[in-house]
């Protein structure tokens, strides 16, 4: 099996703390964080925070022995007024270090006030490419709501036609949002597709219903043989999202997470 990087998603631990994220994350045996900056939803780690405040948060990851590749940092990429928020997002990421910046086009937790096409959102992408290729930063784009397959992201990503730009595959999300049911929309766009948010999918479609991997119904085996077969080494950041009742606990949300590593290295990945 290739090498590739192995990250939990803080969004796992939503309503905990970033502490208790840290330690379970750790205790399970990861090395990778992807810190969650989204507004009115999970906020371990916002740029309104104190400088002061956001130095104990780095310090605290490097504790726990955790690296940050990635933070979630999801604005609306459509509505002008946002554009301001993503791009201190983007300094926020820098500062813990991360290389990747996920962000849904519409807003991730919160109502869409206000819909665009998608020249409409090349153009607000490319005004703050400048400082995404200053940092060395890729851009990743998750599919997610009226964008929830590859295939509906392809545009925007060959709009914008930059290398620093690319697809965030959901693995639930195409489910839930895209109606997906086999490999073929992330086999059409494989070349576009540079980040993993490897999530499991149980219920109904429309049900939310997120367990740990290997406790739902998505064919994660044929994913990873087709990456095998494109020599894609995307990282992988798993997220559990449980149901719309959330976890029964920490301890079930740390358990989750572990069951999850177990299931990667049952099929041959290192954490």
């Amino acid at each position: 099996m290739e090498t590739r990087k192995i990250i939990v998603n803080s969004n796992c631990y939503h309503g905990y703390s970033l502490k208790e994220a840290a330690e379970g994350i750790a205790q399970a045996g990861f090395h990778h964080i992807e810190l969650t900056a989204t507004k009115g939803w999970t906020e371990h780690v916002f740029p309104t925070m104190s400088f002061q405040d956001l130095l104990e948060k780095r310090e605290l990851l490097r504790d726990y022995g955790l690296a940050v590749p990635a933070m979630s940092g999801h604005c609306n990429l459509m509505d002008p007024e946002r554009i301001p928020d993503f791009v201190r997002n983007i300094h926020l990421a820098r500062f813990f270090g991360a290389d990747t910046i996920v962000s849904s086009v519409g807003e991730a937790h919160l109502k869409d006030l206000q819909e665009g096409g998608t020249d409409e959102v090349v153009k607000h992408i490319r005004s703050f490419l400048p400082i995404l290729e200053d940092y060395g930063m890729t851009l990743v784009l998750e599919t997610h709501g009226a964008h929830g397959t590859a295939a509906r992201l392809a545009p925007i990503v060959d709009g914008v036609a930059s290398s620093h730009l690319a697809i965030c595959y959901d693995t639930g999300n195409v489910i839930f949002y895209g109606d997906v049911k086999d490999t073929s929309d992330l086999e059409s766009q494989i070349d576009h597709v540079r980040y993993f948010h490897l999530k499991d999918k149980a219920g109904k479609r429309r049900e939310w219903n997120f367990p740990a991997l290997g406790e739902g119904y998505v064919d994660f085996p044929a994913i990873f043989s087709l990456l095998e077969k494109y020599h894609n080494t995307s990282p992988f950041s798993i997220e559990i999202e449980f149901t719309q009742n959330g976890p029964r606990s920490l301890g079930a949300v740390d358990n989750a997470v572990a069951l999850s590593g177990r299931y990667l290295t049952s099929h041959g990945f290192t954490l």
